[in-house]
């Protein structure tokens, strides 16, 4: 075959296109065929297009593999230490070059009992509150009168729990006991009311505020723990230790893990060494977190490259350009842009919100 057959065969294949009319389409098909048979006419501009907008896919595939290098390549070098969510108070996890990760013991039951019980307190309020204030829906009554059944089981054997401390069993049986006898009360009366469930909410506050402390307290203690025990165990090389903790939404703000750490990694590696990662779920693998982490410190040295800034892609890169426009914008409606102050590429602020004001900041403040 000549080398320009050749050549039209490539671009023929490329361009997803039969030799021959853009429509072209194969004679004696069947119907069932012949109505998703043939090609879909194309022209120059919507190949060239799909050409161009094909490199920012094929960039991926290139990231990709550059990931799996950068990643086996920082921890030929670097302690990384991951910091993830679980239901059971986090999970630690410390790799060192060379070596077998290091999963570190869980936080003790206790956390999860006190984090159970305050939650299937406020879960009541999630079955309720569509239905407050209706006596035609009835919608509830399933759901609450099984929910019952595991909260009357739960506080039958609450005595026999050795994961407890004696002095926190009698609050925790409080609780159930205030969340049964609320129950008891709606599904005997066969609707719920407002007045009912304000009462139900203020009537436990206290205590859940009371276990909540327990529960913190009892998660920062463990992991400040095996912190220290692995502070001692780097030495100096926690000096190049680089770690990450996960978070979504809502938990940015005070985040456990990430304050932990930020105690043994100290301000200045915070957004540096010390990342905090948003993810979409609560929970995620130390897979994903470490695919994460080496895809930042991968595009630090890529701003270095081409900008001659190591932060910089740690930013939106059309974020500084994009806040000019939206500040040109609003001047020519005549208004005020709504912005944040810029900070330096490369902040060792806190990466949660930090500004402050008015207004209760803990659950100690509210009244």
């Amino acid at each position: 075959m000549k080398r320009s057959s050749l050549g039209l065969m490539a671009g023929v294949l490329a361009a997803g296109l039969a030799i021959g009319p853009a429509s072209a389409q194969a004679p004696g098909l069947p119907e069932y065929l012949a109505n998703i048979s043939g090609n879909t006419p194309s022209n120059p501009s919507d190949i060239a297009t799909r050409d161009l907008l094909q490199l920012d896919i094929g960039m991926f595939s290139l990231y990709d593999r550059a990931s799996s290098i950068y990643r086996r390549n920082i921890l030929a070098k670097h302690p990384i230490i991951l910091a993830m969510f679980t239901n059971e108070g986090g999970r630690l996890m410390l790799y060192r070059p060379g070596q077998t990760p290091i999963d570190a013991p869980k936080v003790p039951k206790v956390y999860q009992i006190l984090k159970s019980t305050g939650h299937s307190t406020m879960a009541i309020s999630q079955v309720v509150i569509p239905s407050v204030n209706n006596k035609a829906d009835k919608r509830w009554i399933a759901p609450m009168a099984a929910y019952r059944v595991q909260m009357k089981t739960a506080l039958d054997g609450l005595d026999a729990s050795n994961d407890i401390q004696a002095d926190w069993k009698p609050v925790v049986k409080e609780i159930l006991t205030n969340n049964v006898a609320y129950m008891d009360a709606c599904l005997s009366k066969g609707e719920v009311t407002l007045e009912d469930l304000t009462a139900f909410g203020k009537k436990q506050a206290a205590n859940i505020k009371l276990i909540i402390n327990w529960a913190a307290s009892t998660q920062v203690k463990h992991w400040m723990g095996v912190m220290d025990e692995w502070s001692a165990m780097l030495g100096p090389d926690l000096a190049k230790t680089y770690a990450a903790s996960n978070t979504i939404y809502v938990a940015r703000q005070n985040n456990v893990l990430f304050s932990v750490l930020a105690q043994y990694f100290g301000a200045d590696a915070i957004n540096d060494r010390l990342m905090l990662i948003e993810t979409m779920g609560f929970t995620t693998t130390p897979d994903e977190m470490l695919v994460s982490m080496t895809r930042i410190i991968g595009d630090r040295s890529v701003g270095e490259l081409f900008f001659g800034n190591y932060h910089i892609m740690d930013y939106e890169l059309m974020g500084g350009d994009g806040r000019k426009t939206i500040i040109a914008e609003m001047q020519k409606r005549g208004k005020q842009p709504v912005l944040p102050p810029a900070v330096p590429f490369g902040s060792k602020q806190w990466p949660t919100l930090i500004t402050t004001g008015p207004g209760p900041t803990s659950l100690d403040d509210l009244k």
